[in-house]
């Protein structure tokens, strides 16, 4: 079998809850700053949850044109901004690649549900003659992906993958099997989430889902934290750029980390909950650290998926320690969740550029809030302040409704 070159990471682009942009969220990720408050973007005054952890800092017409603004679904005008910023960063200028080994992978848990019940509004209220001819390809998941490659060009392959919270995390891995498979050079890989609509905080608040402190938002999201009560929703995009290892070379491209391994699994358990003890998150994340070549001990830091809910977080600890052994005690592992909420589909993206980051910088993220410890939760968590250490290789974790698991292996750039 022919060995497999290198897959590296050459640039990021995020817009997120801290901040448009990978330095505002790096600084305020190091500060611990809550990015959830109340929400803005419709009337709660009837609902039970009334918090989140929205984008505040985004206008799109820094990114598009008021045509296409008014064109693209919010999920897609995060991925198209994220996008210019991650390009930018690797310093890819379109005229200098093949568009035909470009390619695109890009996940979203639910695509563009704000046209959807812009939409159906429209509907109800004033008949169907009045539904706008833009719903559908303004609401597909796809259409993310599709509007990127419109935008450059870009002829490689194109896929959108939608598997709940673990979408974009896919999204990344299975763009390092398309340049491993000699299929693109270049794939601009990550995930994109908007779904602050009524419809979604009522879905997730009649299962129990959300957290209810609404008059302490920014304590809200606390992984791990006895107190936890219920993840916190959020939104954003983050994209992150993948190169062939000798196409980043030629160029003379900064390369920020290697992402060495992927590993995806499926519970088969439950819609919702994680199969006991985690079995199908500590499958993914022993597949990933094959994948990658590398054993237990070879990992200092894991991003975890915790979302502060009661039952994953402790499953997730469960997995880790079934998976490392002595050595999850050694390990930093913190949830990034409690600063930003949770992007749902473009969770894994995100917390993948901010896995690439923690190499880069060699600082840990904390897990803020982290107040009252749980017994069932007993790793070092990193709690409340980001911590300078040595980390060679980090792992980081996606797990989704449906049982889908995803993980991601990165190490640190030494060239």
């Amino acid at each position: 079998m022919r060995e497999r070159e290198p897959v590296v990471v050459t640039g990021l682009g995020v817009v997120s809850p801290l901040g448009t942009g990978v330095d505002r969220l790096w600084e305020n990720l190091l500060a611990g700053r809550s990015g959830v408050g109340p929400i803005t973007r419709f009337d709660t005054r009837d609902f039970e949850v009334r918090i989140g952890a929205e984008v505040k800092d985004f206008n799109p017409q820094d990114w598009m044109d008021r045509k296409e603004v008014r064109r693209r679904d919010r999920f897609t005008q995060f991925f198209t901004a994220a996008t210019q910023m991650a390009l930018q960063d690797a310093g890819l200028e379109s005229k200098e690649l093949d568009p035909a080994r470009v390619g695109l992978a890009v996940g979203t848990g639910i695509g563009g549900m704000e046209t959807l019940y812009e939409q159906i509004l429209v509907l109800l209220e004033k008949g169907p003659q009045r539904v706008s001819p833009f719903l559908v390809p303004m609401m597909i998941a796809n259409m993310a992906a599709g509007q990127v490659a419109i935008d450059f060009g870009f002829t490689g392959p194109n896929a959108t993958y939608v598997t709940a919270c673990a979408s974009s995390a896919h999204a990344v891995g299975e763009g390092m099997r398309m340049i491993q498979l000699g299929l693109a050079d270049v794939v601009i890989a990550g995930g994109s989430e908007a779904a602050f609509v009524p419809i979604t905080i009522a879905g997730f608040t009649s299962m129990k889902a959300l957290s209810t402190r609404n008059d302490e938002p920014e304590k809200a999201s606390r992984p791990f934290d006895a107190q936890r009560d219920g993840f916190v929703l959020g939104e954003g995009a983050a994209v992150l750029i993948l190169e062939r290892l000798s196409f980043a070379k030629a160029r003379g491209a900064r390369i920020r980390a290697e992402l060495a391994g992927y590993g995806m699994t499926a519970d088969a358990y439950h819609i919702t909950q994680p199969a006991p003890r985690g079995a199908g998150g500590a499958a993914a994340m022993r597949l990933a650290m094959a994948d990658a070549g590398l054993g237990p001990r070879d990992i200092q830091y894991i991003n975890a998926h915790a979302t502060s809910t009661p039952v994953g977080d402790v499953a997730e600890t469960q997995a880790i320690h079934d998976v490392f052994g002595d050595h999850a005690r050694e390990l930093m592992v913190s949830s990034t969740k409690s600063m930003t909420g949770h992007l749902l589909g473009a969770a894994g993206a995100l917390e993948a550029a901010i896995t690439v980051l923690t190499l880069e910088h060699q600082v840990v993220p904390p897990t803020i809030n982290y107040e009252v410890p749980d017994p069932e939760c007993d790793l070092d968590y990193v709690p409340n302040r980001a911590r300078p250490a040595q980390v060679e290789a980090a792992l980081t974790n996606s797990f989704g409704f449906g049982g889908q698991n995803a993980c991601l292996v990165f190490k640190r750039w030494r060239g």
